[in-house]
C-alpha cells in the first residue's frame, strides 16, 4: 500500500504543456510539490484528473506520495508521485488559510521578479522555498499580446499587507479563463507565487534565474472596504 499524502491544493498551474500541482499539508501546513518522472516533475492529465476534472483549489486531496523527491538541484518541496489514484476528500474554508499566509519581509527571498539558482542553493535544504501563499490587497491585471498553452496571456501586479509589490505572468488557468471572459473579483485575494524551472534570456549575466509566477488565486469573502480605480484601459484592478 503506497504512503498517502493529504494537501490542500492551492495551485493547478500550467507547466511545460502539462500541469505543476502544490499545496499544503493538513495537518503542519507544510508546502509539497508532487513531481511525476518527466524531465521537470510536470503532472500529466491521466495522473491528476479525478473522475475526469481538474484538482480545484481548495480541493482536499490525497496523493500516493514517496518521502522524498527530485529537487532539480534548487527545490525543497518536491515529493514523487506513486503509482495510485489521486482523490477528493473535501474542500477546505479560504479563510481558514489565513494563518499560512506568509508575513516574510519578501514574496520568496528578494523584492525582484526573479530568484537566482546560486542564491537558492546557497541557503540550508529547509530554507529553499519555491512557493509562498500571500494575502493580496490589492490586484491589476492586464492582457499581454502573447499567448500560452492556447489562451490569451495574462500579466498580474499584486500588493501585499506588508506593502510587498510584483508583477508578473499569470499561470492559474482558471482564473485566466475568468479574466478572459471579463471576470473581475472585487475582494481580496489569497494568492499563491510559485518560481518557474530556471530560464535565461538573451545577454543574461549572472545566475540562472528562477522567474516567479501567479499561480494560485483565491478570492477571499466579504472583504468590505476595497477602493475599485481605473488607472488605464489596459490595466484593471480588482
Amino acid at each position: 500500500m503506497p504512503s498517502v499524502t493529504r494537501i490542500i491544493c492551492l495551485a493547478n498551474s500550467w507547466k511545460r504543456g502539462e500541469r505543476c500541482i502544490a499545496g499544503i499539508t493538513t495537518i503542519k501546513g507544510q508546502w509539497i510539490r508532487p513531481v511525476s518522472d518527466l524531465p521537470v516533475g510536470q503532472v500529466t492529465k491521466e495522473i491528476r484528473q479525478i473522475g475526469g476534472t481538474e484538482p480545484a483549489l481548495l480541493d482536499i486531496l490525497q496523493i500516493p506520495l514517496a518521502k522524498t523527491g527530485p529537487d532539480y538541484g534548487f527545490e525543497s518541496e518536491n515529493l514523487s508521485i506513486l503509482p495510485g489514484k489521486w482523490q477528493r476528500v473535501g474542500q477546505f474554508p479560504a479563510t481558514y488559510l489565513l494563518k499560512y499566509c506568509s508575513n516574510e519581509e519578501y514574496i520568496l527571498h528578494n523584492d525582484l521578479k526573479y530568484v537566482e539558482v546560486p542564491f537558492l542553493q546557497s541557503l540550508p535544504f529547509p530554507q529553499r522555498r519555491t512557493l509562498q501563499l500571500v494575502k493580496v490587497v490589492e490586484f491589476y491585471v492586464r492582457p499581454l499580446k502573447a499567448v500560452y498553452e492556447g489562451s490569451q496571456k495574462w500579466e498580474g501586479t499584486i500588493v501585499t499587507e506588508n506593502h510587498q509589490r510584483l508583477t508578473t505572468s499569470i499561470t492559474d488557468p482558471v482564473f485566466v479563463r475568468k479574466l478572459d471572459l471579463g471576470y473581475r473579483p472585487k475582494n481580496h485575494c489569497l494568492v499563491t507565487v510559485s518560481l518557474s524551472m530556471p530560464w535565461r534570456p538573451e545577454d543574461w549575466e549572472g545566475g540562472d534565474p528562477c522567474w516567479k509566477l501567479i499561480a494560485g488565486v483565491i478570492e477571499l469573502p466579504d472583504s468590505e472596504n476595497q477602493k475599485i480605480e481605473v488607472n488605464n484601459d489596459d490595466e484593471i484592478p480588482f
